[in-house]
């Protein structure tokens, strides 16, 4: 029997909520990680800011450290859980010079860096492993990178955000307004004090771009992204898709499409939209994220679970360390950055979407007229109209659907119905997907 190799030196650089749970995991379960990898795995430092803080999991205080030198230098594996940019790149980069395997759930990072990060990965032969960086215990890029390489992706549609999908649910469920939901969210730990990540749709479209690039083979940065978040979300937004048996949610969407050029490329965004209750990720509530994954020969795929949490999170981090520890014990490694299509990225304005426009509209004979006139003109067709009186004197309610029409001209339908004297405010536009 040859010699079993020699435990691997880890280096945890981040001891929080996912930090935390990673190294009880690898102290509670070390037998089984040592099985799994077959080379038993040594956590030998821990790099935080203040080694004297609070924590929820007991950490022996020989291995923490505030010296980023001490904690990266002569390891053999380094999990980085600090998050944003900085120091967080400059921690990587230095790991990954030296040849020291990297595990990161960082989404910023990624879709600020990543084509360095890969860069200095493959020129040192190290390992880079992002599971968690995308829908925390979902493996969703272990899914695009390895079991679905021999296939077309064609779209991917998700929700990935655990944020935004618990105050949009506490909206509808609890008849909450955005800003009691958001502070309901606040108080039970799913949001921030600064929110703005989340509730602006950044958060998202950073995994939008992850997603993306592994997907279509293409680099792609968080700047390619159309990003809408849901602070314009109101209660009777909430109402009116409950009306028409739909519901809110907050979708990342990046696509194949044929540019205006005859060219293929990819077209992304992240923006609220009105999903009917029986589509699969109407249901996906509170803290959850799912994504859907179309591909040419594998048709739909959804993946589903947990998308945020200590545990959840390390549960991906964890299966990445699996991996590569085996690659640095026995040989091998992780999948390179595959970019090989090079595909444009497209403007945004050619995705084809539907909108349902919410109007106040003076009570007078000929106003539908006017309304349709304004679409008509614009090359956009409308699917089906509700009209309703309206709480003030001499207006009503006019909610128009369209059918499929270019991003650009639905805009533009929007900005003209704004400047028609028939239209008192709109009130809304949202779009309508999964139709």
């Amino acid at each position: 029997m040859p010699e079993s190799p020699a435990p691997l030196r880890i280096a945890v650089l981040g001891a929080g909520t996912v930090g935390s749970q990673v190294i009880r995991l690898l102290h509670d379960q070390h037998d089984d990680f040592a099985a799994r990898s077959g080379v038993a795995i040594s956590v030998e430092k821990v790099l935080v800011r203040d080694p004297g803080a609070p924590r929820d999991v007991p950490i022996d205080p020989a291995l923490l450290t505030t010296d980023p030198v001490e904690a990266i230098d002569g390891m053999d594996i380094v999990i980085e859980l600090i998050g944003g940019i900085e120091p967080a790149r400059s921690h990587v980069l230095r790991a990954l010079e030296q040849g020291i395997s990297v595990i990161t759930g960082n989404k910023a990072l990624l879709a600020a860096h990543g084509p360095e990060l890969y860069n200095a990965a493959a020129a040192s032969g190290a390992d880079l492993y992002y599971e968690a960086a995308v829908a925390g215990a979902i493996p969703v890029v272990y899914g695009l990178r390895e079991s679905l390489a021999g296939d077309r992706i064609t779209r991917i549609m998700g929700v990935v955000n655990g944020t935004t999908n618990f105050i949009l649910d506490a909206m509808s469920a609890q008849g909450l307004s955005y800003e009691e939901a958001l502070a309901r969210a606040q108080e039970l730990g799913y949001a921030e004090a600064d929110p703005s990540a989340d509730v602006d749709g950044l958060d998202a479209a950073a995994k939008c771009s992850i997603l993306a690039s592994l997907a279509f083979h293409s680099r792609v940065g968080l700047d390619d992204v159309a990003v809408e978040g849901i602070a314009s979300i109101t209660a009777e937004d909430i109402a009116e898709a409950a009306f028409f048996n739909r519901t809110i949610k907050l979708l990342a969407i990046a696509e194949r499409r044929i540019g205006e050029d005859g060219a293929e490329g990819v077209a992304m965004r992240v923006h609220p939209a009105l999903l009917p209750l029986d589509h699969p990720l109407a249901s996906v509530d509170g803290a959850f994220n799912a994504i859907l994954v179309e591909g040419e020969a594998a048709g739909r795929l959804m993946f589903y679970g947990q998308g945020a949490g200590g545990a959840p999170t390390a549960s991906a981090v964890l299966s990445d360390l699996v991996a590569a520890a085996h690659h640095r014990a026995y040989g091998g490694h992780a999948p390179r950055e595959s970019v090989y299509a090079r595909l444009p990225i497209l403007d945004p304005g050619i995705a084809r979407t539907r909108y349902q426009i919410r109007l106040q509209v003076e009570d007078r004979l000929g106003v539908l007229s006017d309304v349709a006139g304004i679409f008509a003109r614009h090359g956009v067709s409308i699917h089906s109209v509700h009209q309703r009186d309206d709480k003030e004197p001499g207006a009503c309610v006019i909610v128009a659907t369209t059918h499929l029409a270019r991003e650009a001209d639905l805009r533009a339908v929007t900005r003209a119905l704004g400047q028609s004297p028939a239209v008192r405010e709109v009130a809304s536009a949202i779009r309508v997907e999964g139709e």
